[in-house]
């Protein structure tokens, strides 16, 4: 029976609703009144507690009885348990809760695998695992993918962190995951690098009319005077630079970044005049084909690094 004294707390609407037909209570001690069809409808789990027959008060002395309701004590603290029963509930009843804290969606999963919700699983995948979220959070994400044992967000984070360097800096969230799964993103990061660098031994994939020489009108040192082209040292540094840094980071952002800086040097006028391969062709023309080269560039970057796979056991 309850004890009047020291009684749980209500949890905010909508459970806290009257006509609820069943409380569920927290670890910490917050009451959610909720109705038993909406998680029914949403959990084969509680369809199969909630078929039980329920014994009356009188039978059951163990039994905790609120406001004429069975009280079902749950592991969950108060903010997880909130956070599943509002993806439980219909939409016109409870909006889907906005989660930030990565632990917090750990504990979600964990409570949706325990009872068979695998509609909030993905539901929560699906505002976890986006372009906003990897881009600054792909080891957090790869690890929270692995403990929930989801392959495809696995490979999708994992790619997302070929952005940061072969050796990333200690995050909270590796030790939810085996020294073999970190083994196998490290392993796949440098795979990626090796395949990336392939491509510098060989430039025909840059068609002839983006590369470096544009006829004679190029005044750039080295210029063949038969063939009219010439290897200036802003491509040469350009190209070294970006596949040194790709080594570290095999991403078309790195690729990006690098254009960008070469396009940078070609337009500021101090760092050009100074410079000894200085030429007015090159700086007319080069930064609209090093932006077209960067498209090229990292579509030849997708391609490869799409053929290497990442080695999970699960």
């Amino acid at each position: 029976m309850t004890d009047p004294q020291d009684s749980p707390i209500f949890a905010s609407p909508p459970f806290d609703h009257v006509k609820a037909d069943v409380i569920l209570r927290s670890s910490d001690d917050i009451d959610f009144r909720v109705f038993k069809l909406f998680l029914s409808l949403a959990s084969p789990f509680f369809e199969t507690l909630f078929d039980l027959p329920q014994p009356s008060e009188e039978a059951n002395d163990d039994m905790d009885i609120k406001d004429g309701l069975p009280v079902i004590p749950v592991s969950e603290n108060g903010k997880t348990l909130d956070s599943l029963l509002r993806f439980c509930y219909p939409c016109t009843l409870a909006e889907d809760p906005v989660i930030e804290d990565f632990r917090e969606i750990i504990s979600i999963f964990d409570a949706a695998q325990k009872y068979s919700l695998d509609a909030i699983q993905q539901a929560v995948s699906k505002s976890l695992f986006t372009p906003k979220i990897l881009e600054v959070n792909s080891l957090r994400c790869f690890a929270i993918a692995c403990r929930a044992r989801m392959r495809d967000e696995c490979v999708l984070a994992a790619k997302y962190t070929l952005r940061e360097p072969l050796v990333p800096e200690w995050f909270e969230e590796v030790e939810l995951i085996t020294s073999a799964e970190l083994l196998s993103l490290l392993t796949y990061h440098q795979k990626c690098s090796k395949v990336v660098q392939m491509l510098e031994g060989d430039l025909s994939w840059i068609p002839d009319g983006l590369k470096s020489w544009y006829g004679g009108s190029c005044r750039c040192p080295g210029r063949d005077s038969m063939t009219h082209r010439s290897t200036p040292e802003w491509w040469k540094g350009f190209i070294v630079s970006t596949f040194r840094e790709l080594l570290d980071r095999p991403c078309a952002e790195t690729i990006q970044l690098n254009v960008e800086s070469a396009i940078r040097t070609l337009l500021s006028s101090a760092e050009w005049v100074a410079a000894p391969h200085s030429c007015t062709h090159c700086r007319e023309v080069a930064p609209g084909r090093l932006r077209e080269v960067n498209i090229i560039f990292s579509n030849e970057l997708e391609e490869v690094i799409s053929k290497v796979k990442l080695g999970l056991n699960f």
